[in-house]
């Protein structure tokens, strides 16, 4: 069993990482970092230094924190030897990732920018069979209630917190996965609050190969939540829905698994530390940094939770 402690003990540390590695038969959670949260029965401390250096034992890091001030975390754990794992967004900028990659080679250790989006139940299979499909088009449909889903989170609308980019880059994860050819963003519109920095809605025009594409991000969404991506091909329709953990394919009926994307997760961060291998995609993360680039901004009414 590999020793992890565990950085940031806030929402999606309590619903997804500690549940997964309860069940995990390749970690064990030695330790918890965090200036609120705690775990019950898990030694607790303030800080990633202060917990590094109190269990010396420890072997891997998972980093959970907000993306903005992640980096240096991130660098104590790997300037400790310690392998790493980045929830996503892995950090706040595509510099930030590229000098994390640089220090983990320099020091040795893993490191591993995660896509949780694409471990679920139906993307292998999406991608498999696009693979010898001509694509025509492709639309992506990312909208959910942030009053529901980050109920509170207030950097999340702050500078170097993604906006609704934070959820909309799980759906880019997942294009990214299953389209044969490279995406490149043609522009963009951002909604901004006027009491924030970053968008609660986008849309997105980009291309993959010659086929036209266009996302749509919006986290105000009432009623039925939206994670779908439908991509039109030479064969027919290939529909993504509910975040990849239903396909819809011509002529057959709908398939859907299990979620299991923090196991696998995790399952897969116990394989790149075994064989020390580094696991680091930024594409997600550039179309992100791309849209931002070239986006017309306009300002929109204010948003509280």
């Amino acid at each position: 069993m590999i020793r992890l402690g565990l950085v940031g003990v806030g929402k999606i540390a309590r619903d997804q990482h500690v549940p997964a590695l309860s069940k995990s038969a390749d970690f064990v959670l030695t330790a918890t970092a965090s200036r609120q949260g705690t775990v019950d029965g898990v030694a607790g401390y303030a800080s990633v230094e202060e917990m590094l250096a109190a269990r010396p034992d420890i072997q891997a890091v998972s980093l959970c924190t907000p993306p903005g001030g992640r980096f240096e975390q991130a660098m104590v754990a790997i300037r400790a030897g310690k392998d790493l794992m980045l929830e996503k967004p892995p950090a706040a900028t595509v510099s930030e990732v590229e000098a994390l990659a640089q220090e983990a080679r320099k020091h040795g250790t893993v490191l591993f920018t995660t896509w949780h989006s694409r471990e679920a139940a139906e993307v292998d299979a999406a991608r498999d069979w696009l693979a010898s499909r001509r694509i025509d088009a492709v639309r992506i449909r990312w909208m959910e209630n942030i009053r529901q889903w980050h109920p509170g989170q207030d950097w999340i609308l702050a500078a170097g917190g993604f906006g609704v980019f934070d959820p909309g880059i799980n759906a880019l994860s997942i294009a990214t996965r299953i389209l044969p050819e490279a995406l490149t963003v043609l522009d963009a519109e951002l909604e901004v609050p006027s009491n924030r920095v970053s968008p609660i809605a986008a849309s997105i025009r980009f291309r993959t190969g010659d086929a036209p594409g266009d996302v749509r991000l919006d986290f105000l969404q009432t009623g039925r939540q939206t994670w779908d991506i439908e991509v039109d091909t030479d064969a027919g329709m290939l529909r993504l829905g509910m975040g990849g953990s239903i396909l819809e394919l011509p002529g057959q009926p709908p398939v859907s698994g299990a979620d299991e994307e923090y196991a696998r997760l995790y399952k897969r961060f116990a394989e790149l530390v075994r064989t020390r291998q580094s696991d680091v995609d930024l594409r997600p993360l550039l179309f992100v940094a791309d849209s931002f680039m070239i986006a017309t901004r306009h300002l929109v009414a204010p948003f509280d939770f």
